[in-house]
């Protein structure tokens, strides 16, 4: 299984990833482990996350989602897909 992901940072950006793994990817970010973004930006807690029976589908899906607009992305996150 593989997860789409949004976490909030603490200057309230969005970081979109994927993972095998949710909780130890959700670590690595809180422990400064993360991507360079999460790192720079503090991750601050998951508010989305969407599962995939393939890491491709995943990626085609994390891909999409980092081309929509905050306003989008808000949408998505609120259910509003």
């Amino acid at each position: 299984m593989w997860y789409v992901y949004i976490l909030e940072c603490k200057n309230r950006s969005f970081y979109t990833g994927i993972t095998n793994n949710l909780e130890r990817r959700l670590e690595e970010h809180k422990n400064g482990k993360g991507g360079k973004f999460t790192r720079a930006f503090k991750a601050n807690k998951l508010i989305y996350s969407e599962p995939y029976d393939t890491k491709n589908e995943a990626l085609k899906r994390e891909a999409l989602i980092k081309s929509l607009t905050r306003k989008k992305k808000q949408g998505l996150i609120s259910g509003n897909k």
